[in-house]
């Protein structure tokens, strides 16, 4: 019977978090650690380092001042915020070894980067958002998809073109529990928990088309699925809703945000997509 916790144990020999990132996640969630204790683990990953300035330098931060040491972006982002990008930027390199046959790593990366900018933008538009940590979670929460492509490539293939030929043409998790019993959601949520990721990350991920099911981060996961509609639309370039995938009026409650905003926010996050691809150095898009 496929699992999806032993299909994530499966892939974790492809697919793993480098060390330094795996001690940042530890060192912010103990009291016991201050600024300084993180701020000397992530300088410790030169390449890291780099990439994190280069981030938050960029005009998706409109910092005033130049950030040039770790201390500084710690300082001015916060250790959570920090922590949120070390994996996100981590994550991303992680999956470029991982081969698939079924669909192109740019155009994966390319709806991913929508999503991350627009749930950066709805989480600003929200009382209680929080930018940095909806930016990874979009941009993270279709990796369950990677490692079905990778596992399961023959049911993954028979999902995607369900998604064709099926009357209504199904969004792609609806095919993928009809063949499988579960979705890519749920796998991305088993391997974001075997990788120890913030909780509210894990729920994103597993949550991101059932927003009804968050339990303890109801608004990110909101935030999330507004966004993933947000991507598609974006993508086609429509402001039809009926274009992409059905946002749940739970979502609309919780985070208080209407269709209007949603629109504004998809059509603007077009214009963000290559300089975020440029700065995560996505793989197969150079």
């Amino acid at each position: 019977m496929l699992d999806p916790d032993k299909l994530v144990g499966d892939v974790a020999t492809l697919v793993s978090l480098p060390e330094v990132v795996l001690r940042i996640n530890a060192l912010v969630d103990d009291p016991a650690s201050s600024a300084d204790d993180i701020g000397r683990v992530v300088s410790q990953d030169a390449a890291l380092t780099a990439r994190l300035l280069t981030l938050a330098n960029s005009a998706m931060f409109g910092m005033q001042r130049k950030i040039d040491t770790v201390g500084r972006a710690i300082a001015v982002l916060g250790t959570r915020q920090v922590r949120d990008l070390t994996l996100g930027l981590s994550a991303v390199r992680a999956f470029t070894g991982i081969p698939n046959d079924l669909v192109s790593m740019g155009s994966f990366w390319h709806h991913s980067v929508l999503c991350a900018v627009a749930a950066r933008a709805l989480a600003a538009k929200c009382s209680r958002g929080r930018p940095d940590s909806s930016f990874v979670a979009g941009l993270l929460h279709d990796i369950g998809q990677l490692v079905l492509f990778n596992k399961l490539p023959e049911e993954s293939r028979k999902a995607l073109l369900m998604t064709i030929d099926a009357p209504n043409e199904p969004d792609l998790h609806l095919c993928e529990r009809e063949i499988l019993g579960f979705d890519h959601a749920v796998v991305g949520g088993a391997l974001a928990r075997r990788w120890r990721l913030p909780p509210s990350l894990v729920e994103c991920i597993e949550f991101h088309h059932d927003p009804g099911k968050a339990q303890a981060h109801p608004l990110d996961v909101a935030i999330v699925h507004i966004a993933n509609s947000a991507a598609v639309l974006a993508e086609i370039e429509s402001d039809e809703f009926e274009d992409a995938p059905p946002i749940d009026p739970v979502a609309f409650e919780v985070t208080g945000l209407d269709r209007e905003q949603v629109l504004e926010v998809a059509a603007a996050s077009r214009g963000a997509v290559e300089e975020v691809k440029a700065l995560f150095q996505m793989p197969g898009l150079h």
